[in-house]
């Protein structure tokens, strides 16, 4: 009995302790158990800010809402039984009929001959990235990239401990002379590069387009130095007069490129649905090490029914928006910053990348911008070399609406003048106030 007595007294004052000094519930340092290589934490979502110019995001108006509940409840009453199994009856490579639409797409469009054990659908160009770095890159190796590229690829390539050396870019694409000469000098060194990721069609962020003859000499020098082609093409079906060279992989007679897609600009970024393209030694080794029980196959059954019946037609007014709100941008710069905001005119995508006098620090202009509801992409965040990009940034023109733009752009020459004393144009009566 006295022993009872003498563990609940003890207990008593142990939970008047933690009641005292931890208001009654016990505490653990969490974060104390985090993997330190963790990256900064991300802060809560507060939603966009008025003007944002950053991000693959599309407009609220180009989503063919309509047609998307049209096929949805088409593909679900007809299909929707497969949802039972993890392949919804396909197989692991995704779903059939639409791996069947994009093979006749892609041959139509880019000149490519598939059949479907050559496509595997991902949740994404970014889970494409991922599993095509995953097959073929250890840490140590190295890989060539453009010298400004996906900001994306990049980071992952450097959290796999993969290093990247950039070749330089012309107004048509990788320079052939420059990727020669990397290649002789790093094979000098025993370094052998797996591979060469390239955006040849609509490229991430300068806008350019490839030229077929480009694409042969660059294959060419791949084949001579035993180089695989990594060639991302998720912009592609973003061209004004929606014609474009044909793809790398279309031209090369082996199995030297690996090619992915996304439906994320020509459709919506929020489905998530991107795919691989390649031979089906490389397809086998992806579907191996691809272990999450599938992408998302509601959005799969909806894309098939939507891309066979109005894919084109959808795409085709899409890009004329586009062009239009491009168009509204490069006035808006040419307006506001002048001859000191230099950059080609893109032929397609949702990007255009801005060079601005070397004075212009546009990591500094993003954060102060940021605090005053505009957001952009600096420059060195999309570029191999970040030291190349701190005078760069990179604007999406397809989100916001054509007053947002117009609006936007003005006041972000007001602050990049009031830091930085750029672009000093007359008439401007925001600034001279």
């Amino acid at each position: 009995m006295g022993s009872k007595k003498y563990t609940l007294i003890n207990l008593k004052l142990i939970l008047a302790f933690f009641t005292k000094n931890f208001g009654g519930s016990m505490s653990i340092d969490i974060e104390s158990f985090f993997n330190k290589d963790l990256p900064v934490s991300s802060a809560k979502y507060t939603g966009l800010p008025k003007y944002h110019f950053i991000g693959g995001n599309n407009s609220k108006d180009n989503i063919p809402i309509n047609e998307l509940i049209e096929s949805a409840n088409r593909s679900l009453r007809k299909n929707g039984k497969n949802l039972a199994l993890y392949g919804h009856n396909s197989g692991p490579l995704g779903n059939l009929s639409l791996r069947s639409f994009i093979c006749t797409y892609l041959k139509n469009y880019a000149g490519m001959e598939l059949n479907t054990d050559n496509v595997l659908i991902t949740s994404g160009s970014l889970q494409a990235l991922d599993l095509v770095n995953s097959i073929f890159l250890k840490p140590g190796d190295t890989v060539l990239v453009e010298e400004a590229t996906y900001g994306g690829a990049l980071s992952r390539l450097k959290k796999q401990g993969v290093d990247y050396v950039g070749i330089n870019l012309t107004d048509d694409g990788i320079c052939p002379v420059h990727l020669e000469e990397t290649l002789i000098d790093l094979n000098k060194k025993n370094i052998f590069p797996k591979f060469l990721y390239t955006i040849p069609t609509v490229q991430n962020p300068t806008g350019t387009i490839m030229s077929e003859k480009r694409r042969l000499e660059i294959l060419r020098i791949a084949e001579k130095y035993n180089i695989l082609i990594f060639e991302d093409d998720c912009y592609a079906d973003l061209i004004w007069d929606r014609s474009r060279p044909r793809a790398l992989y279309s031209l090369c007679d082996d199995s030297r490129v690996v090619y992915c897609g996304s439906f994320s600009k020509s459709i919506a970024p929020a489905l998530r649905v991107g795919y691989v393209v390649a031979s089906w030694e490389v397809i086998s080794k992806i579907v191996s090490i691809k272990n999450d029980g599938g992408s998302g196959a509601i959005e799969q059954m909806i894309l098939a029914d939507f891309c066979s019946k109005k894919f084109d037609g959808h795409v085709n007014k899409l890009v004329k928006d586009l062009k239009a709100k491009c168009d509204i941008m490069v006035g808006s710069l040419e307006k506001e910053f002048g001859s000191t905001a230099e950059f080609s005119v893109p032929k397609g995508g949702i990007f255009i990348w801005i060079t601005l006098p070397n004075s212009v620090d546009t990591k500094k202009l993003s954060i102060i911008s940021a605090k005053k509801g505009i957001t952009i992409n600096p420059g060195s965040e999309w570029v191999s070399n970040p030291n190349n990009g701190t005078h760069k940034m990179r604007l999406c023109f397809a989100n916001p609406e054509i007053d947002v733009i117009t609006n936007g752009i003005k006041k972000l020459s007001t602050l990049c003048y009031a830091e930085f004393g750029v672009p000093e144009i007359s008439g401007n009566v925001e600034r001279n106030s």
